[in-house]
């Protein structure tokens, strides 16, 4: 269905991703870095934690690509990484303070598969044993498709991963070409055959709208392929074109690329084979199938967001690994130092490698909780959650009354306090989240709203 003017006009909003609140943009030095590092040794010995691993290296550059990350032509770069971040798990493990172990272990990056499968099975095993990974825990892998052997596929069954998400992007041969990322329908199907194979039976698709010759129809053919595989989740984004951030997407020229109207449509082919086919939407660009734990969480209320998108895991702790790596501690946000040689130096001095922190107050969790809420659920009872956090119910009023001036457009219903957004205006919930963000620049730095 065609967007309608207001529709039209809110998707081409600069807008944040709300993976966190406040966002990484409002982030600061951490100079001294003491004020990290005591958040670290300060969690609870009844803390579950997850860990975030980030790989900063592929074996090619898609032109698309908006991640921190390098393409490695020899391997010699990325088996100093190996080398630092195994120092850096030590130095982790001795910082942390009293928890209970591991739920969640993520690696993403850049593409972790660029590691050697010895490289990977080792690292895996010393986080299992250093964070104490829990029994049953997930251990999840971000993975190039096309570059996946099978020695690499049998590490990552002999080290017990339990899910997987594939860069599938798109099975356009020519859409594949524009954006350099070659991977034949063929070639993924037999990758997923082999996963299943090697008992990593949990899979997840990435896909992308908006990028370079894209139409509706080549997104849904797409999505169709992609069902064939029969895949637990499939993520659908959004392409951000932000050529003055990441310089190798000048490569790809604005007249390739379709406008908002042309966007929404390719958005909602997407949607459509996918509920179609028997998933359900989760938040604004996510799909599983019912019996998911990512369905079973949005049915509950229990589905999370934070900087891996949208999850089930309720740690309240979130340790950064790796260059760029971000952590959420109860104090607040802190990222590792983003420069590969600035990230390796601090671990060879002993330090971790701690560069940037936000430290959050009160008013920063409850904008937080109403925002996720938003996020996941679609509809907030604003009073609610301010009383869980100990504030007044009237205490965001002036956002509330912000929301109502987007009743007109159609993207949001207030009730009292509780604000909804209508279902056929899911993709635009960031608009109404944005209402509640009492540090939003609305700038370019921000990928459009759809």
């Amino acid at each position: 269905m065609s967007p309608n003017d207001h529709q039209l006009r809110h998707a081409q909003r600069n807008l944040p991703r709300y993976t966190s609140y406040p966002t990484a943009l409002a982030f600061e030095p951490a100079a001294d870095g003491l004020a990290p590092v005591d958040w670290l040794a300060g969690t609870r010995a009844a803390d579950a934690i997850s860990a975030y691993v980030h790989v900063p290296f592929c074996r090619r550059l898609c032109w698309y690509c908006g991640c921190h990350t390098t393409v490695a032509h020899e391997y010699d770069r990325i088996g100093a990484y190996y080398e630092t971040v195994m120092r850096e798990v030590d130095l982790l493990a001795d910082g942390l303070g009293d928890h209970a172990g591991a739920a969640h272990l993520h690696f993403g990056g850049g593409s972790p598969n660029a590691l050697s499968p010895e490289h990977f099975l080792a690292l895996t095993r010393k986080l299992s044993s250093r964070l104490r990974l829990r029994p049953g825990a997930e251990v999840a892998v971000e993975l190039d498709p096309a570059l996946l052997s099978q020695a690499f596929i049998e590490a990552l069954g002999e080290a017990g991963v339990t899910r997987v998400s594939l860069g599938v992007q798109t099975f356009d041969p020519a859409v594949q070409a524009k954006v350099n990322r070659i991977q034949p329908f063929d070639a993924v199907a037999i990758a997923v055959e082999r996963l299943r194979a090697a008992g990593v039976t949990a899979i997840n698709f990435d896909l992308m709208y908006g990028l370079p010759l894209q139409t509706p129809e080549s997104v849904r053919r797409t999505v169709e392929l992609a069902l064939s595989l029969d895949a637990d989740r499939i993520a659908v984004f959004g392409y951000a074109h932000v050529p003055w951030m990441k310089k190798h997407q000048e490569v790809i020229k604005d007249a390739n690329l379709a406008d908002a109207v042309g966007r929404w449509a390719q958005a909602d082919a997407a949607d459509e084979a996918l509920v179609a086919g028997g998933y359900v939407r989760i938040g604004i660009d996510h799909y599983a199938k019912p019996q998911d734990a990512l369905a079973k969480a949005a049915a509950t209320g229990a589905l999370r967001r934070n900087f891996q998108g949208y999850t089930d895991d309720p740690a309240p702790v979130l340790v950064p690994i790796g260059p760029s790596s971000i952590g959420c501690f109860r104090e607040g946000f802190v990222q590792n130092a983003v420069g590969t040689d600035v990230w390796r130096t601090a671990i060879h001095e002993g330090r971790l490698p701690l560069a940037r922190k936000l430290p959050v107050s009160a008013e920063d969790r409850v904008r937080a909780a109403v925002i996720e809420r938003l996020m996941c659920d679609l509809t907030v009872d604003v009073a609610a959650v301010c009383a869980a956090n100990g504030y007044p119910s009237h205490f965001l009023d002036g956002c509330i009354e912000t929301a109502r001036e987007l009743e007109a457009d159609g993207l949001c219903v207030v009730l009292g306090r509780r604000v909804t957004v209508p279902e056929d205006n899911r993709r635009l919930v960031r608009v109404t989240a944005a209402c509640f963000d009492a540090r939003l620049p609305e700038t370019q730095r921000h990928s459009k709203a759809v």
